[in-house]
């Protein structure tokens, strides 16, 4: 290994090229995720029959065994009988690695450890789901991002310390460094803290939990537990022998309840505060006082001498005002520090708690809502509310984790099939979350060194199992992984590694996703005004098609379906023995499909994926929550919607759909107005709707014009206003969300 050197590599390099043997890595390698950076072939298969590994003594990890216990041909040797010999080379990049598979011999650098652990998984993976004979290559790696993380709440849901352990297996194994370890809730406190035992007996644990969503039932169950310090210490140490720093977050200033209810003197009021039994926001915070302060600090430094993480996690997100703005001492403490409001009330608790923190040598990381106020000066943020947050760090020059709620949420439903299992909203597919891009296009280039990389966040409302967790996190954790680490992605060849991945995950028992196969549509009305339907499959992978029930007919995953009539529209996708779910489209053409549509103001980019004419497309939205595109979202707004028919055109009746779920601020309308014009700028009233009673979450109303002719109709659809004082939002607007809207 002393004498293997650049130059080797460059020689292959120069070789293969000339011989034009450069291949894509998802071609070449196409059982490694994530996909590596540079690959290139450099002739026939290998003929090693067995993997002899070397690695020097001060570089070998227990994880290494773990990484190879189930491969019979690999086996540990010293480094004269060994075939696959590993060292690291310094002047290298810490996270770095180059592998050179040659016919009779492996040959690995690696600039640490923990590039070394990065090579050992890629080749593991090639063996586990290639197999012998390997290719003779060249590699050459390294991460697009130096914070690849993921997040786990525990404090909704409590799992066990084997299945930490289990979770941080699967971020090893696809190369992610940063756990972040979600331990502190409304819900329950989950780390014990020696000297409050309070946090443990009364904190860790609630009296019930509300049955899923918008039901006001509980199951009268006592529900909690709490990690040990002892199994603390050895999750870390677990942890960092897979290379992995885990970044525990103890929330403040809210989602505070559990430790008020253990010691109620840290809040505002004299009052019996309980852990929280349902989802939400609250308005019980910690008061900013000197012994609340204290109460942190003590926390804190039992938590840090746990965790040697750079970061501590200080939450910092949906903290409510409103305890503060009754708080006598609050108001009393504003003025005196000179402060303008609570928001910025709200900063001096982060900057005071930031100081505590850097004074041992640790830095902050928080929720974008740290900015409010003003950010502190050492603070790390994750911009989760979109990429505004972390737009506005960046250009202050702080470093930034970008987990846009958009993309990197993984409590969202993840399949548009109505058997999934209940979830928190939002629809976040694999295919999404591996496009996206964690440097946002509008940031300056000379700011774009302050993103770190990103993170998927698993909120854990609904997910009551580690089964569940397995179910949510991956396979959409596969595609975040080359997201953060591949500088070259293509959708099509990763979902046939992915493919593999999840028939191995499957053989070993664990629960993960199998949404390969179920229909992700892409739908968009064509020049004729008919509707477009496509997919991006495995490959090999075909559609069965069918209408109104006929014989299913095969057509290649590639092509571009047009709909042209009304009916129902099935589609499936198939493999061999293998099928996903059925995909129906119940589509109805009206009057309004072929019209031009204007809207105003815009719905919110997070609720606009079908675009505008998503909403007279023909296809109405499903009525399991707001998963698909066919929905239109509109934030704390009315909205105006115009139709132009391009020529007088009867009318008789228009419908207008709208969704309900006040737990996720969505409520219905408080008025529907209809108007009709001749020319687009004098508008006639021809019908008002102002009770909106549904009991379902879809409310569907019409209103009947009596038979008139015209070219333009406009809707103006006004929001509920004010949310009522019994829900968690209260004196704040609510969100709109509206489908198709159909003129007949």
């Amino acid at each position: 290994m002393k004498s293997f050197s650049n130059s080797i590599f460059l020689l292959f390099a120069v070789f293969s090229l000339i011989n034009g043997k450069m291949y894509s890595q998802m071609n070449n390698l196409s059982g490694v995720i994530p996909a590596p950076n540079s690959v290139i072939n450099i002739g026939k298969n290998s003929g090693l029959k067995e993997i002899k590994l070397y690695i020097p003594e001060e570089a070998k990890s227990a994880y290494f065994d773990h990484l190879f216990k189930d491969l019979k041909m690999v086996s540990w040797q010293n480094e004269k009988n060994a075939n696959a010999i590993g060292a690291i080379d310094k002047r290298m990049t810490a996270e770095g690695y180059k592998m050179l598979i040659e016919k009779d011999k492996i040959s690995i650098r690696a600039g640490s450890k923990t590039g070394l652990q990065h090579a050992l998984v890629s080749l593991a993976q090639m063996l586990i789901h290639k197999g012998l004979p390997l290719p003779q290559t060249n590699i050459e790696d390294k991460p697009a991002f130096m914070y690849r993380g993921l997040h786990l709440d525990v404090g909704r849901h409590f799992y066990k310390a084997d299945d930490i352990k289990k979770f941080i297996d699967y971020m090893a194994y696809y190369k992610y460094n940063q756990f972040h370890w979600h331990l502190t809730e409304d819900q329950g406190w989950r780390i014990e803290i020696k000297k409050y035992p309070k946090l443990q007996e009364i904190g860790a644990y609630r009296k019930e939990t509300v049955i899923g969503q918008n039901t006001g039932q509980y199951d009268g169950k006592r529900y909690g537990g709490y990690y040990t310090q002892e199994e603390v210490k050895d999750i870390v140490r677990y942890a960092m022998d897979r290379n992995i720093n885990v970044i525990p977050e103890i929330e403040m200033p809210g989602h505070s309840l559990a430790a008020l209810a253990s010691y109620p003197e840290l809040g505002c009021e004299n009052k019996k505060y309980e852990v929280a039994t349902k989802w939400g926001v609250f308005d019980d915070v910690y008061c900013p006082t000197e012994k609340t302060f204290q109460f942190l600090q003590d926390v804190l430094d039992e938590v840090m001498v746990l965790f040697p993480s750079k970061y501590i996690h200080i939450g910092g997100d949906e903290c409510p005002k409103e305890a503060w703005k009754k708080s006598a001492f609050c108001q009393e403490l504003i003025k005196r520090e000179n402060l303008k409001d609570e928001h910025e009330l709200q900063s001096y608790f982060i900057q005071r708690m930031e100081k505590y923190i850097n004074s041992k040598g640790r830095q902050i990381i928080g929720w974008d809502e740290i900015l409010e106020g003003g950010l502190a000066p050492n603070a790390t943020v994750m911009s989760w509310r979109g990429t505004e947050g972390g737009i506005e760090a960046a250009r202050q020059n702080h470093d930034v984790v970008m987990t846009p709620g958009s993309h990197c949420y993984f409590d969202h439903y993840q399949s548009l099939s109505s058997d999934e299992p209940l979830a928190i909203g939002g629809y976040t597919n694999v295919e999404k979350v591996y496009h996206w891009q964690p440097i946002p296009k509008e940031l300056e280039a000379e700011k774009r060194k302050y993103i770190l990389g990103g993170q998927a966040n698993v909120w854990t409302e609904y997910i009551k199992d580690f089964p569940y967790v397995e179910y949510m996190t991956y396979a959409r954790g596969l595609a975040m992984s080359e997201a953060l680490w591949s500088k070259e992605r293509d959708f099509k060849t990763f979902l046939t590694r992915y493919e593999i991945h999840n028939d191995y995950w499957k053989s070993k028992g664990a629960n993960i996703a199998n949404h390969m196969y179920e229909l992700t549509p892409k739908v968009w009305k064509n020049k004729n005004g008919n509707i477009n339907v496509s997919f991006l499959l495995p490959r090999g992978a075909n559609i069965l098609y069918s209408i109104d029930g006929q014989s299913e007919k095969p057509f290649k995953a590639s092509q571009i379906f047009e709909l042209k009539t009304s009916g129902r529209h099935s589609f499936t996708a198939a493999k061999g023995d293998k099928k996903g779910n059925p995909l129906h489209f119940e589509l109805d053409f009206h009057k309004a499909t072929k019209a031009a549509i204007t809207i105003d103001p815009a719905p919110s980019p997070k609720y606009n994926s079908g675009g505008n004419a998503g909403i007279i497309n023909g296809i109405k939205g499903s009525n399991n929550k707001f998963k698909d595109d066919e929905w239109l979202g509109f934030d704390k707004t009315d909205a105006t919607i115009a139709l132009d028919f391009k020529m007088t055109t009867d009318i008789n009746t228009i419908n207008c759909r709208f969704y309900r779920s006040e737990g996720s601020w969505i409520f219905l309308p408080s008025a529907l107005i209809a108007e009709t014009s001749d020319d687009g700028k004098t508008y006639k009233k021809i019908g008002e709707i102002t009770q909106f009673n549904s009991k379902e979450n879809i409310s569907e109303v019409e209103i009947k014009t009596n038979g008139i002719s015209s070219r333009y109709i406009r809707l103006t659809v006004k929001n509920f206003g004010t949310l009522p004082a019994d829900h968690p939002g209260a004196g704040k607007k609510g969100w709109l969300f509206i489908d198709e809207i159909t003129v007949k």
